[in-house]
This record gives structure tokens, sequence and C-alpha cells, in this order.
């Protein structure tokens, strides 16, 4: 009986890929802005000024 020398053929590549997530952060600023808007409205002030005044009456000469 002979043994006849085997053959090696080329590896056949069976890949199982598998996902698995990850947490990527994005990071989005927000910027929060409490203005205040001064708007300029007139106030009258009226000030109230006391004076005294003398008035003489005296008759009227006639010559």
């Amino acid at each position: 009986m002979s043994h006849s020398r085997p053959r090696i053929c080329p590896p056949r590549i069976h890949v199982r890929n598998e996902f698995v997530t990850r947490v990527h952060p994005i990071i989005h600023p927000v910027i929060h802005v409490n203005r205040i808007n001064v708007i300029d409205v007139p106030k009258h002030i009226i000030k109230p000024i006391r004076r005294t005044e003398v008035v003489h009456h005296r008759p009227k000469f006639n010559c």
C-alpha cells in the first residue's frame, strides 16, 4: 500500500464581525445672557419757590 502525499490547499478565511458601541462625547456650548436694557424716561420735577414781596400802596398826590 502506497501513501500519497497530501495536498495542502490555501486556507479559507471566515471573519465574524462584531460591532460594539462606544460613547463619543460632542460638546455643544450654550451661553445664557441676562441682558438689562436701560431706557431713559423723563421725569418732570417741579420745585416750588416761595418768596415774599412787599407792595406799598400810596395815594397819588395831586399838585
